[in-house]
């Protein structure tokens, strides 16, 4: 019976194969002096330690201790600016509840669209069944403007001729007055009058307008009396300057024309407004009010 201690006669005759040896050594040459594990290399091929560096103890690092002050401090005025702004809102609108209850109306700037000037809106301020005559009227006070422009460029065609400089001179002034002065003096106060139909509004309207109707049909005559003639692009100097210079006889000539047809828009408005007025009852209540106006100036 074979020994149980026995080799197997069917396994593979195996060299035992130590793991820390190393093999491109030559026989005879101990693993431990090939580079094992615990191999010490001789003192020779060892690397040179680093250089020691000085510990510098007086570089410090600035830390920023005073965060929390300066988060104090912002939210302080932040809360200071909030304050402030709920002041200032709180007394805007006490002073827009004023205006309200004094009757007083703050209106926003929005005409001209491009550099607002002045509160116009027609759809908005004026009843539904006047806005017709207030955009008429409009358009009267647009032909004014327009036919001072169009004098302006008239007249400087007429001083490159030979006019002479005053006469261009007077232009510019009938334009920088007009303008302004139909706005203020007949323009708005019919917008107000229609918003609020107040008859004195009315009244002052009626006054001015007239001396509007009257300049313009005097622009269209143009005569030499009272102005200098050709600073109006009138029937009289066109026909005076037409011989001289048929383009600047032209301008003068569409000038007139639109001094015409601006009297005509003008007569209309007036017509419409007045028929208007008798029929509301406002003549009668002006009259109330310049006599009471009257008396009250007597005593």
């Amino acid at each position: 019976m074979a020994n149980r201690y026995d080799r197997n006669p069917f396994d593979e005759e195996q060299e035992e194969v130590n793991p820390f040896a190393n093999r491109s050594k030559p026989n005879g040459q101990s693993s431990y002096e090939a580079g094992g594990p615990f191999y010490m290399p001789n003192q020779a091929s060892r690397l040179s330690p680093l250089p020691p560096e000085p510990v510098d103890f007086y570089n410090t690092v600035d830390i920023p201790l005073d965060n929390s002050r300066d988060l104090n401090d912002k939210e302080k005025e932040l809360k200071a600016k909030e304050a402030e702004l709920a002041r200032r809102e709180k007394e805007l609108k006490r002073r827009e509840d004023a205006a309200a209850r004094a009757g007083i109306v703050i209106e926003e700037k929005n005409f001209p669209p491009f550099f607002p000037l002045i509160h116009h809106d027609i759809p908005n301020d004026i009843p539904v069944h006047l806005q017709r005559l207030q955009y008429i009227a409009f358009s009267s006070f647009l032909g004014i403007m327009w036919c001072l422009v169009w004098n302006i460029i008239s007249v400087t065609a007429a001083w490159i001729k030979g006019e002479g400089v005053g006469i261009w001179l007077l232009a510019v002034i009938y334009f920088l007055a007009g303008v302004p002065g139909a706005f203020v003096l007949w323009y708005r106060p019919l917008y107000n009058a229609m918003r609020t139909e107040s008859a004195l509004k009315f009244g002052w309207f009626f006054f001015f307008y007239l001396i509007h109707i009257g300049f313009c049909v005097y622009a269209a005559v143009a005569p030499t009396f009272l102005f200098k003639g050709k600073s109006l692009t009138g029937i009289l100097p066109a026909i005076d300057v037409i011989g001289n210079s048929a383009v600047v006889g032209i301008f003068y000539f569409i000038g007139f024309g639109f001094f015409c047809l601006e009297t005509l828009v003008s007569v209309s408005v007036i017509q419409q407004v007045y028929m208007y007025f008798r029929g509301t009852g406002k003549e009668a209540q002006l009259k109330r009010e310049a006599a009471r106006g009257a008396m009250r100036a007597a005593f």
